[in-house]
Protein backbone atom coordinates (compact mmCIF):
# COMPACT_ATOMS: atom_id res chain seq x y z
CA UNK A 1 0.00 0.00 0.00
CA UNK A 2 1.32 3.32 -1.13
CA UNK A 3 2.11 6.27 1.52
CA UNK A 4 -1.38 8.30 0.23
CA UNK A 5 -4.17 9.17 2.45
CA UNK A 6 -7.32 11.17 1.68
CA UNK A 7 -9.31 12.54 4.54
CA UNK A 8 -13.23 11.97 4.33
CA UNK A 9 -15.97 13.84 5.69
CA UNK A 10 -19.36 14.08 6.46
CA UNK A 11 -19.53 17.86 6.78
CA UNK A 12 -19.30 19.67 3.81
CA UNK A 13 -16.47 22.49 3.94
CA UNK A 14 -18.09 25.82 4.50
CA UNK A 15 -18.48 28.29 1.53
CA UNK A 16 -18.58 31.53 3.64
CA UNK A 17 -16.24 34.55 4.08
CA UNK A 18 -14.96 34.96 7.81
CA UNK A 19 -17.61 37.71 8.29
CA UNK A 20 -20.68 35.92 7.44
CA UNK A 21 -19.64 32.89 9.47
CA UNK A 22 -19.47 35.37 12.51
CA UNK A 23 -22.49 37.18 11.66
CA UNK A 24 -24.17 33.43 11.64
CA UNK A 25 -22.40 32.63 15.48
CA UNK A 26 -23.74 36.49 16.51
CA UNK A 27 -27.23 35.27 15.23
CA UNK A 28 -26.99 32.10 17.07
CA UNK A 29 -25.26 32.84 20.51
CA UNK A 30 -25.55 36.51 20.47
CA UNK A 31 -25.52 36.93 24.55
CA UNK A 32 -22.66 33.75 24.88
CA UNK A 33 -19.81 35.18 26.04
CA UNK A 34 -17.14 35.61 22.40
CA UNK A 35 -13.94 37.23 24.30
CA UNK A 36 -12.50 37.36 27.54
CA UNK A 37 -9.42 39.04 28.40
CA UNK A 38 -7.81 37.93 31.89
CA UNK A 39 -5.40 40.54 32.14
CA UNK A 40 -7.71 43.81 31.71
CA UNK A 41 -10.84 42.14 32.88
CA UNK A 42 -12.60 43.22 29.33
CA UNK A 43 -15.34 40.77 28.32
CA UNK A 44 -17.26 40.89 25.34
CA UNK A 45 -20.42 38.64 24.90
CA UNK A 46 -20.98 37.58 20.84
CA UNK A 47 -23.44 40.70 20.06
CA UNK A 48 -20.56 42.93 21.41
CA UNK A 49 -17.97 41.62 19.67
CA UNK A 50 -20.03 41.31 16.25
CA UNK A 51 -20.78 45.14 16.89
CA UNK A 52 -17.66 46.00 17.73
CA UNK A 53 -15.51 44.41 14.91
CA UNK A 54 -18.09 46.14 12.39
CA UNK A 55 -17.68 49.24 14.07
CA UNK A 56 -13.92 48.91 13.35
CA UNK A 57 -14.45 47.83 9.76
CA UNK A 58 -16.32 51.06 9.33
CA UNK A 59 -13.56 53.01 10.83
CA UNK A 60 -10.93 51.23 8.72
CA UNK A 61 -13.00 52.12 5.48
CA UNK A 62 -13.42 55.43 6.53
CA UNK A 63 -9.53 56.03 6.86
CA UNK A 64 -9.22 54.54 3.14
CA UNK A 65 -8.19 51.27 3.57
CA UNK A 66 -9.88 49.24 0.87
CA UNK A 67 -10.58 45.94 0.35
CA UNK A 68 -6.92 43.86 -0.92
CA UNK A 69 -4.94 47.39 1.10
CA UNK A 70 -2.37 45.47 3.74
CA UNK A 71 -3.37 46.51 6.71
CA UNK A 72 0.00 45.25 9.19
CA UNK A 73 -0.30 44.25 13.30
CA UNK A 74 2.76 44.06 15.30
CA UNK A 75 1.55 43.38 19.03
CA UNK A 76 1.46 40.76 21.57
CA UNK A 77 -2.07 38.93 22.27
CA UNK A 78 -4.59 41.38 23.47
CA UNK A 79 -8.39 41.84 22.51
CA UNK A 80 -7.93 44.68 19.50
CA UNK A 81 -5.83 41.69 17.99
CA UNK A 82 -8.74 39.67 17.57
CA UNK A 83 -10.78 42.63 16.38
CA UNK A 84 -8.62 43.64 13.82
CA UNK A 85 -8.38 39.87 12.52
CA UNK A 86 -12.11 40.24 12.48
CA UNK A 87 -12.54 43.80 10.98
CA UNK A 88 -10.00 43.69 8.29
CA UNK A 89 -12.01 40.19 7.01
CA UNK A 90 -15.11 42.32 7.00
CA UNK A 91 -13.81 44.80 4.21
CA UNK A 92 -11.25 42.01 2.39
CA UNK A 93 -8.31 44.39 3.54
CA UNK A 94 -5.28 41.82 3.92
CA UNK A 95 -4.26 41.69 7.67
CA UNK A 96 -0.26 41.30 7.60
CA UNK A 97 0.91 39.62 10.81
CA UNK A 98 4.31 40.63 12.31
CA UNK A 99 6.23 38.43 14.89
CA UNK A 100 5.96 40.44 18.33
CA UNK A 101 10.04 39.64 18.70
CA UNK A 102 11.14 40.91 15.29
CA UNK A 103 13.22 44.34 15.62
CA UNK A 104 13.12 47.02 13.11
CA UNK A 105 15.46 45.69 10.52
CA UNK A 106 13.03 42.68 10.16
CA UNK A 107 9.97 44.94 10.57
CA UNK A 108 10.85 47.42 8.01
CA UNK A 109 11.58 44.37 5.79
CA UNK A 110 7.68 43.24 5.76
CA UNK A 111 6.42 46.84 5.77
CA UNK A 112 7.44 47.65 2.64
CA UNK A 113 7.60 43.73 1.12
CA UNK A 114 4.13 43.13 1.74
CA UNK A 115 2.99 47.05 1.24
CA UNK A 116 1.60 47.96 4.12
CA UNK A 117 -0.16 51.26 4.77
CA UNK A 118 -1.46 51.14 8.19
CA UNK A 119 0.01 49.65 10.97
CA UNK A 120 -1.62 48.48 14.97
CA UNK A 121 1.07 48.51 17.02
CA UNK A 122 1.22 47.68 20.68
CA UNK A 123 3.15 50.33 22.54
CA UNK A 124 5.45 48.55 24.35
CA UNK A 125 6.29 45.14 25.46
CA UNK A 126 8.63 43.81 28.46
CA UNK A 127 11.91 45.54 26.63
CA UNK A 128 10.21 45.86 23.26
CA UNK A 129 9.84 49.48 22.68
CA UNK A 130 7.47 48.81 19.52
CA UNK A 131 6.80 52.63 19.64
CA UNK A 132 10.41 53.86 19.25
CA UNK A 133 10.97 50.84 16.16
CA UNK A 134 8.29 52.24 14.59
CA UNK A 135 9.77 55.84 14.44
CA UNK A 136 12.96 54.70 13.65
CA UNK A 137 11.78 52.65 10.34
CA UNK A 138 8.67 54.95 9.72
CA UNK A 139 10.17 57.35 7.17
CA UNK A 140 11.76 54.44 5.05
CA UNK A 141 8.42 53.07 4.41
CA UNK A 142 6.83 55.39 1.88
CA UNK A 143 3.93 53.51 1.55
CA UNK A 144 2.76 52.92 5.71
CA UNK A 145 -0.32 55.72 5.92
CA UNK A 146 -0.91 55.48 9.34
CA UNK A 147 0.33 54.35 12.86
CA UNK A 148 -2.43 53.00 15.47
CA UNK A 149 -0.92 52.30 18.66
CA UNK A 150 -3.21 49.89 20.78
CA UNK A 151 -4.11 51.14 23.96
CA UNK A 152 -3.47 54.90 23.18
CA UNK A 153 -5.29 57.80 22.37
CA UNK A 154 -4.59 57.08 18.73
CA UNK A 155 -7.03 53.82 18.74
CA UNK A 156 -9.87 55.73 20.06
CA UNK A 157 -9.60 58.54 17.43
CA UNK A 158 -9.57 55.99 14.80
CA UNK A 159 -12.80 54.37 16.01
CA UNK A 160 -14.61 57.90 15.72
CA UNK A 161 -14.39 57.79 12.44
CA UNK A 162 -17.03 54.73 11.96
CA UNK A 163 -19.91 55.55 10.49
CA UNK A 164 -23.57 54.27 11.01
CA UNK A 165 -24.18 52.10 8.39
CA UNK A 166 -21.15 50.93 6.23
CA UNK A 167 -21.27 50.00 2.31
CA UNK A 168 -18.81 46.69 3.07
CA UNK A 169 -17.63 45.56 -0.11
CA UNK A 170 -18.78 42.22 -1.83
CA UNK A 171 -16.39 39.65 -1.04
CA UNK A 172 -15.37 36.27 -2.37
CA UNK A 173 -14.47 33.48 0.00
CA UNK A 174 -11.53 32.91 -1.81
CA UNK A 175 -9.75 36.63 -1.48
CA UNK A 176 -6.69 36.70 0.02
CA UNK A 177 -6.94 38.42 3.70
CA UNK A 178 -3.78 37.41 5.39
CA UNK A 179 -0.35 37.20 5.14
CA UNK A 180 1.84 35.14 7.94
CA UNK A 181 5.75 35.80 7.72
CA UNK A 182 7.58 32.10 7.66
CA UNK A 183 11.09 32.26 9.63
CA UNK A 184 12.87 31.17 6.83
CA UNK A 185 16.24 29.88 8.83
CA UNK A 186 17.59 31.09 5.38
CA UNK A 187 17.54 34.98 4.18
CA UNK A 188 14.43 36.92 4.91
CA UNK A 189 10.93 35.77 5.94
CA UNK A 190 8.36 34.59 3.17
CA UNK A 191 4.91 35.93 3.53
CA UNK A 192 2.27 33.05 2.86
CA UNK A 193 -0.85 34.48 1.46
CA UNK A 194 -4.32 32.79 2.80
CA UNK A 195 -7.65 33.26 1.91
CA UNK A 196 -10.88 33.46 4.19
CA UNK A 197 -11.57 29.87 2.61
CA UNK A 198 -8.07 28.31 3.75
CA UNK A 199 -8.11 29.69 7.50
CA UNK A 200 -12.03 29.83 7.65
CA UNK A 201 -11.84 26.01 7.22
CA UNK A 202 -9.08 24.79 8.61
CA UNK A 203 -10.46 26.29 11.98
CA UNK A 204 -13.37 24.89 11.35
CA UNK A 205 -12.46 21.29 11.12
CA UNK A 206 -9.76 21.53 13.50
CA UNK A 207 -12.57 22.56 16.14
CA UNK A 208 -14.65 19.60 14.67
CA UNK A 209 -12.47 17.24 15.75
CA UNK A 210 -12.38 18.03 18.87
CA UNK A 211 -15.78 18.59 19.59
CA UNK A 212 -16.25 22.16 19.53
CA UNK A 213 -19.92 23.52 20.31
CA UNK A 214 -21.43 27.03 22.13
CA UNK A 215 -20.16 25.56 25.83
CA UNK A 216 -16.54 25.46 25.43
CA UNK A 217 -13.79 27.96 26.64
CA UNK A 218 -10.88 28.22 24.99
CA UNK A 219 -7.57 29.13 26.62
CA UNK A 220 -5.18 31.04 24.10
CA UNK A 221 -1.34 30.88 24.99
CA UNK A 222 -0.12 31.10 21.75
CA UNK A 223 0.49 34.01 20.03
CA UNK A 224 -1.96 35.49 17.62
CA UNK A 225 0.28 36.33 14.84
CA UNK A 226 0.70 32.90 14.29
CA UNK A 227 -1.73 30.08 12.82
CA UNK A 228 -2.16 28.35 16.16
CA UNK A 229 -3.01 31.62 17.58
CA UNK A 230 -5.40 33.00 15.10
CA UNK A 231 -7.00 29.89 12.96
CA UNK A 232 -6.65 26.92 15.30
CA UNK A 233 -7.50 29.31 18.34
CA UNK A 234 -9.97 32.20 17.26
CA UNK A 235 -11.60 30.46 14.01
CA UNK A 236 -11.97 27.62 15.62
CA UNK A 237 -13.87 29.23 18.52
CA UNK A 238 -16.28 31.72 16.62
CA UNK A 239 -17.08 29.06 14.28
CA UNK A 240 -18.33 27.09 17.44
CA UNK A 241 -19.79 30.00 19.11
CA UNK A 242 -16.75 28.95 21.56
CA UNK A 243 -15.65 31.47 24.10
CA UNK A 244 -11.58 33.16 23.12
CA UNK A 245 -9.57 33.07 26.63
CA UNK A 246 -6.74 35.60 26.40
CA UNK A 247 -4.61 35.03 29.85
CA UNK A 248 -2.16 37.07 29.29
CA UNK A 249 -0.06 39.13 26.66
CA UNK A 250 2.62 36.89 26.29
CA UNK A 251 3.29 33.12 27.64
CA UNK A 252 3.08 32.90 31.47
CA UNK A 253 2.80 29.69 32.62
CA UNK A 254 1.38 31.02 35.67
CA UNK A 255 -0.69 33.03 34.71
CA UNK A 256 -2.36 30.48 32.28
CA UNK A 257 -3.39 28.01 34.88
CA UNK A 258 -4.52 30.89 36.96
CA UNK A 259 -7.25 32.07 33.76
CA UNK A 260 -8.09 27.89 33.28
CA UNK A 261 -9.32 27.93 36.85
CA UNK A 262 -10.59 31.37 36.90
CA UNK A 263 -12.73 30.98 33.64
CA UNK A 264 -13.32 27.20 33.86
CA UNK A 265 -11.43 26.56 30.50
CA UNK A 266 -12.66 23.22 28.69
CA UNK A 267 -9.98 23.60 26.32
CA UNK A 268 -6.15 24.48 26.59
CA UNK A 269 -3.35 24.99 23.72
CA UNK A 270 0.17 25.37 23.52
CA UNK A 271 3.57 23.91 22.38
CA UNK A 272 5.45 20.76 24.68
CA UNK A 273 7.54 22.90 25.99
CA UNK A 274 5.10 25.44 27.60
CA UNK A 275 3.01 22.20 28.92
CA UNK A 276 6.27 21.56 30.27
CA UNK A 277 6.94 24.76 32.39
CA UNK A 278 2.68 24.80 33.59
CA UNK A 279 3.53 21.43 34.93
CA UNK A 280 6.66 22.09 36.45
CA UNK A 281 5.22 25.37 38.26
CA UNK A 282 6.18 24.93 41.99
CA UNK A 283 2.33 25.50 43.01
CA UNK A 284 0.75 23.47 39.56
CA UNK A 285 -0.70 20.87 41.90
CA UNK A 286 -3.16 23.79 43.81
CA UNK A 287 -4.71 25.10 40.53
CA UNK A 288 -8.41 23.72 40.03
CA UNK A 289 -8.34 22.73 36.15
CA UNK A 290 -11.17 20.10 36.88
CA UNK A 291 -12.82 21.82 33.91
CA UNK A 292 -10.49 20.85 30.82
CA UNK A 293 -11.87 18.45 28.51
CA UNK A 294 -9.20 19.12 25.72
CA UNK A 295 -6.47 21.24 24.05
CA UNK A 296 -4.08 20.85 21.59
CA UNK A 297 -0.74 20.36 21.39
CA UNK A 298 1.45 21.32 18.35
CA UNK A 299 4.46 22.96 17.20
CA UNK A 300 7.13 20.13 17.97
CA UNK A 301 6.53 16.34 18.88
CA UNK A 302 5.08 15.68 22.44
CA UNK A 303 7.45 13.42 24.93
CA UNK A 304 5.14 10.84 26.07
CA UNK A 305 5.97 11.64 29.32
CA UNK A 306 4.48 15.34 29.11
CA UNK A 307 1.40 13.57 27.59
CA UNK A 308 0.87 11.12 30.79
CA UNK A 309 0.91 14.18 32.76
CA UNK A 310 -1.38 16.41 30.39
CA UNK A 311 -3.99 13.80 30.20
CA UNK A 312 -3.85 12.48 33.97
CA UNK A 313 -3.04 15.47 35.90
CA UNK A 314 -4.64 18.67 33.76
CA UNK A 315 -7.82 16.75 32.41
CA UNK A 316 -6.82 17.01 29.18
CA UNK A 317 -8.13 13.35 28.09
CA UNK A 318 -9.25 14.57 24.65
CA UNK A 319 -5.77 16.74 23.84
CA UNK A 320 -4.65 16.45 19.90
CA UNK A 321 -1.92 16.31 18.65
CA UNK A 322 -1.74 18.35 15.70
CA UNK A 323 0.67 19.03 12.86
CA UNK A 324 0.95 21.65 10.15
CA UNK A 325 2.62 24.62 8.54
CA UNK A 326 2.07 28.28 7.62
CA UNK A 327 1.50 27.73 4.20
CA UNK A 328 -1.61 24.91 4.91
CA UNK A 329 -3.40 27.66 6.63
CA UNK A 330 -1.97 25.41 9.39
CA UNK A 331 -3.08 21.86 10.53
CA UNK A 332 -2.74 18.61 8.28
CA UNK A 333 -3.10 15.92 10.26
CA UNK A 334 -4.56 15.74 13.76
CA UNK A 335 -5.13 12.96 16.37
CA UNK A 336 -8.37 12.02 17.11
CA UNK A 337 -10.51 12.33 20.25
CA UNK A 338 -10.35 8.72 21.48
CA UNK A 339 -6.81 7.91 19.89
CA UNK A 340 -4.44 6.03 22.41
CA UNK A 341 -1.32 7.46 24.06
CA UNK A 342 0.77 5.38 21.47
CA UNK A 343 -0.81 7.20 18.83
CA UNK A 344 -0.99 10.69 20.72
CA UNK A 345 2.80 10.63 20.97
CA UNK A 346 4.48 8.51 18.50
CA UNK A 347 2.43 10.00 15.83
CA UNK A 348 1.09 13.45 14.46
CA UNK A 349 -2.49 11.91 13.96
CA UNK A 350 -4.54 11.44 9.95
CA UNK A 351 -5.40 13.39 7.31
CA UNK A 352 -7.94 16.60 8.22
CA UNK A 353 -11.46 15.80 6.30
CA UNK A 354 -11.04 16.87 2.94
CA UNK A 355 -7.34 17.26 2.59
CA UNK A 356 -5.12 14.94 0.96
CA UNK A 357 -1.38 13.51 2.38
CA UNK A 358 1.29 11.75 0.65
CA UNK A 359 5.19 10.80 1.36
CA UNK A 360 7.39 10.93 -1.13
CA UNK A 361 11.18 10.40 -2.13
CA UNK A 362 12.50 13.65 -2.17
CA UNK A 363 14.82 13.30 -5.06
CA UNK A 364 12.60 11.45 -7.60
CA UNK A 365 8.48 12.59 -6.28
CA UNK A 366 7.37 9.45 -6.18
CA UNK A 367 5.31 8.15 -3.72
CA UNK A 368 7.01 6.09 -1.02
CA UNK A 369 5.72 2.89 0.39
CA UNK A 370 4.13 3.09 3.46
CA UNK A 371 6.47 2.54 6.20
CA UNK A 372 9.12 4.42 3.91
CA UNK A 373 10.45 7.71 5.14
CA UNK A 374 10.19 10.68 2.68
CA UNK A 375 8.96 14.13 2.26
CA UNK A 376 5.12 14.64 3.32
CA UNK A 377 3.35 16.74 1.08
CA UNK A 378 -0.59 18.13 1.35
CA UNK A 379 -2.78 19.18 -0.97
CA UNK A 380 -6.43 20.79 -1.03
CA UNK A 381 -8.55 23.78 0.38
CA UNK A 382 -5.63 24.58 2.77
CA UNK A 383 -2.65 25.55 0.64
CA UNK A 384 -1.70 28.86 0.40
CA UNK A 385 -2.34 30.95 -2.74
CA UNK A 386 1.05 31.52 -2.60
CA UNK A 387 4.14 33.97 -1.00
CA UNK A 388 3.56 37.80 -1.64
CA UNK A 389 4.97 38.76 -4.84
CA UNK A 390 7.62 35.97 -4.78
CA UNK A 391 6.34 33.31 -7.50
CA UNK A 392 9.66 32.14 -7.85
CA UNK A 393 9.88 30.58 -4.34
CA UNK A 394 5.88 29.81 -4.85
CA UNK A 395 6.73 27.29 -7.29
CA UNK A 396 9.73 26.50 -5.49
CA UNK A 397 7.27 24.74 -2.74
CA UNK A 398 3.94 24.44 -4.44
CA UNK A 399 4.06 21.87 -7.58
CA UNK A 400 2.68 21.51 -10.54
CA UNK A 401 -0.15 18.95 -9.13
CA UNK A 402 -0.49 21.77 -6.28
CA UNK A 403 1.05 19.39 -3.85
CA UNK A 404 2.38 21.71 -0.96
CA UNK A 405 6.22 20.10 -0.05
CA UNK A 406 6.38 20.70 3.36
CA UNK A 407 10.28 19.87 4.05
CA UNK A 408 9.59 17.29 6.43
CA UNK A 409 10.73 13.51 6.78
CA UNK A 410 7.86 11.16 7.51
CA UNK A 411 6.47 7.68 7.91
CA UNK A 412 2.94 6.55 7.00
CA UNK A 413 2.10 3.77 9.24
CA UNK A 414 -0.33 1.19 7.48
CA UNK A 415 -3.25 2.61 9.34
CA UNK A 416 -2.83 6.05 8.18
CA UNK A 417 -1.12 7.82 10.78
CA UNK A 418 1.67 9.78 10.27
CA UNK A 419 4.90 10.39 12.29
CA UNK A 420 7.28 13.02 11.84
CA UNK A 421 10.71 11.76 12.16
CA UNK A 422 12.70 15.03 11.18
CA UNK A 423 13.12 18.09 8.51
CA UNK A 424 14.83 16.82 5.75
CA UNK A 425 17.54 19.53 6.49
CA UNK A 426 18.11 18.43 10.41
CA UNK A 427 18.83 14.75 9.29
CA UNK A 428 22.31 13.92 10.47
CA UNK A 429 24.19 11.89 8.06
CA UNK A 430 27.27 10.30 9.80
CA UNK A 431 29.46 8.06 8.17
CA UNK A 432 26.87 7.12 5.43
CA UNK A 433 24.01 6.52 8.38
CA UNK A 434 20.60 8.52 8.43
CA UNK A 435 20.35 9.47 12.08
CA UNK A 436 16.62 11.63 13.06
CA UNK A 437 17.18 13.94 15.86
CA UNK A 438 13.86 12.83 16.90
CA UNK A 439 14.31 9.10 17.87
CA UNK A 440 17.16 10.57 20.07
CA UNK A 441 15.63 13.18 21.76
CA UNK A 442 12.46 10.64 22.64
CA UNK A 443 14.80 7.97 24.19
CA UNK A 444 16.43 10.57 26.36
CA UNK A 445 13.84 12.23 27.72
CA UNK A 446 13.61 9.40 29.79
CA UNK A 447 16.76 9.40 31.37
CA UNK A 448 16.32 10.44 35.24
CA UNK A 449 18.62 13.46 35.01
CA UNK A 450 16.91 15.15 31.68
CA UNK A 451 14.56 17.17 31.74
CA UNK A 452 14.53 18.32 28.05
CA UNK A 453 16.85 17.36 24.84
CA UNK A 454 17.29 18.75 21.55
CA UNK A 455 20.01 16.59 19.49
CA UNK A 456 21.56 18.41 16.28
CA UNK A 457 24.22 16.49 13.88
CA UNK A 458 27.43 19.13 13.58
CA UNK A 459 30.71 18.63 11.43
CA UNK A 460 33.04 16.17 12.64
CA UNK A 461 35.67 15.49 9.81
CA UNK A 462 36.05 11.83 9.94
CA UNK A 463 32.54 10.95 9.90
CA UNK A 464 30.82 13.97 8.19
CA UNK A 465 29.10 14.72 11.03
CA UNK A 466 28.32 13.61 14.62
CA UNK A 467 25.69 13.35 17.27
CA UNK A 468 25.15 16.19 19.89
CA UNK A 469 23.16 16.06 22.57
CA UNK A 470 22.06 19.77 24.05
CA UNK A 471 20.25 18.96 27.60
CA UNK A 472 18.53 20.80 30.53
CA UNK A 473 19.37 18.95 33.62
CA UNK A 474 16.13 18.45 36.08
CA UNK A 475 18.24 19.37 38.75
CA UNK A 476 21.24 21.81 37.60
CA UNK A 477 23.35 21.16 40.54
CA UNK A 478 23.80 17.33 39.27
CA UNK A 479 23.75 17.54 35.61
CA UNK A 480 24.18 14.37 33.40
CA UNK A 481 27.80 13.66 32.35
CA UNK A 482 28.78 12.15 29.10
CA UNK A 483 29.80 9.15 30.36
CA UNK A 484 26.41 8.66 31.98
CA UNK A 485 24.61 9.35 28.69
CA UNK A 486 26.82 6.90 26.89
CA UNK A 487 25.97 4.33 29.49
CA UNK A 488 22.19 4.81 29.21
CA UNK A 489 22.37 4.44 25.41
CA UNK A 490 24.88 1.56 25.33
CA UNK A 491 23.06 -1.56 24.13
CA UNK A 492 19.70 -0.10 23.49
CA UNK A 493 20.69 2.47 20.58
CA UNK A 494 22.68 1.14 17.82
CA UNK A 495 26.09 2.76 18.14
CA UNK A 496 26.06 5.27 15.47
CA UNK A 497 23.12 6.96 17.08
CA UNK A 498 24.50 7.30 20.58
CA UNK A 499 25.88 10.62 21.43
CA UNK A 500 29.60 11.92 21.03
CA UNK A 501 29.05 14.99 22.29
CA UNK A 502 27.49 16.75 25.30
CA UNK A 503 26.33 20.71 26.62
CA UNK A 504 24.13 21.06 29.26
CA UNK A 505 22.46 24.39 28.93
CA UNK A 506 19.88 26.39 31.20
CA UNK A 507 17.59 26.93 28.23
CA UNK A 508 17.23 26.59 24.33
CA UNK A 509 17.28 28.91 21.80
CA UNK A 510 13.52 29.35 20.71
CA UNK A 511 11.38 31.36 18.46
CA UNK A 512 8.49 33.32 19.86
CA UNK A 513 6.14 30.95 18.64
CA UNK A 514 8.25 28.48 21.30
CA UNK A 515 10.28 26.33 18.87
CA UNK A 516 13.70 25.55 19.69
CA UNK A 517 15.72 26.58 16.83
CA UNK A 518 18.06 23.92 16.26
CA UNK A 519 19.56 25.51 13.94
CA UNK A 520 21.18 28.56 16.46
CA UNK A 521 21.94 25.27 18.46
CA UNK A 522 24.15 23.39 15.40
CA UNK A 523 25.78 26.87 15.01
CA UNK A 524 26.98 27.64 17.96
CA UNK A 525 28.50 24.37 18.56
CA UNK A 526 30.11 23.64 15.52
CA UNK A 527 34.10 23.72 15.51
Amino acid sequence: MNSYSHGTGTTALLGDTIGANLDRAVAAWPEREALVDVDSGRRWTYARFGADVDRLASALLASGVAKGDRVGIWAVNCPEWVLVQYATARIGAIMVNINPAYRTHEVEYVLKQAGVSLLFASVSHKTSDYRAMVEQVRGRCPGLREVVYIGDPGWETLLARATPDPAFPELSCDDPINIQYTSGTTGFPKGATLSHHNILNNGYFVGELIAYSEQDRVCVPVPFYHCFGMVMGNLAATSHGACIVIPAPSFDPEATLRAVQQERCTSLYGVPTMFIAELNLPGFASFDLSSLRTGIMAGSPCPVEVMKRVVAEMHMAEVAICYGMTETSPVSLQTRRDDDLEHRTGTVGRVLPHLEVKVVDPATGVTQPRGTAGELCTRGYSVMLGYWEEPEKTAEAIDAGRWMHTGDLAVMREDGYVEIVGRIKDMIIRGGENIYPREIEEFLYAHPKIRDVQVVGVPHEHYGEEVLACVIARDPGDPPTLEELRAFCAGRLAHYKVPSRLQVLDAFPMTVSGKVRKVELRERYTG
